[in-house]
């Protein structure tokens, strides 16, 4: 009797544990999801550190914006984009089982931690063998950062596309400068 006292007790404290944790971590993560993630990086000068900046607003998935914003080191804004978790989500729903709202937000966790992620940055942005072709939507912006030296950024829409951005000297603006497949 002694014995199945104790395998109960075992298996409430289990349980009990379990489901706390699960809880204390979602909460966590919302928390640490707002505070968001930071880098500083050259950018808009080939010396200067700019600072990339991600972070997830919002709860539930229906409601969730990832908001990426760069801040020139004199402090300007230079670019902002939202990205709504629906869209997403929809984007990435026939390669990812996304039909659970938990997986959504363990979606967008990810999605943020890895947005920022070195691989992301581009020194420089194009190297002077590199040559436009269709999917640049701009030539002379790319032959402008062929000689300028400036540093880019990628970022994924979906599976299947990426932006890359880049500061534009002439224009005193980011721009993107390819946007492609995988």
């Amino acid at each position: 009797m002694k014995k199945h006292y104790t395998y109960l007790l075992l298996f409430l404290c289990v349980l009990a544990a379990c489901k706390g944790n699960k809880t204390t971590a979602s909460a966590e993560d919302l928390k640490s999801n707002m505070k968001g993630e930071t880098v500083l990086k050259a950018f808009s000068d080939t010396l200067l550190l700019d600072t990339f900046k991600v972070v997830l607003k919002g709860e539930k998935p229906a409601n969730m914006t990832m908001n990426f914003t760069i801040t020139a080191h004199d402090g300007a804004l230079i670019y902002q984009k939202d990205f709504k978790a629906t869209d997403l989500l929809k984007n990435y729903a026939s390669t990812l089982d996304l039909k659970k709202k938990a997986k959504q937000l363990e979606f967008m966790q990810q999605e943020l931690k890895l947005f920022l992620d070195e691989e992301n940055f581009l020194e420089p942005a194009v190297t002077e063998n590199e040559n436009p072709d269709q999917h640049a939507p701009d030539k002379d912006f790319y032959n402008e950062l062929k000689r300028s030296g400036l540093n880019g950024f990628k970022y994924r829409l979906s599976n299947e596309t990426e932006v890359y951005i880049a500061w534009s000297a002439q224009k005193k603006q980011v721009l993107p400068y390819y946007s492609c497949c995988k």
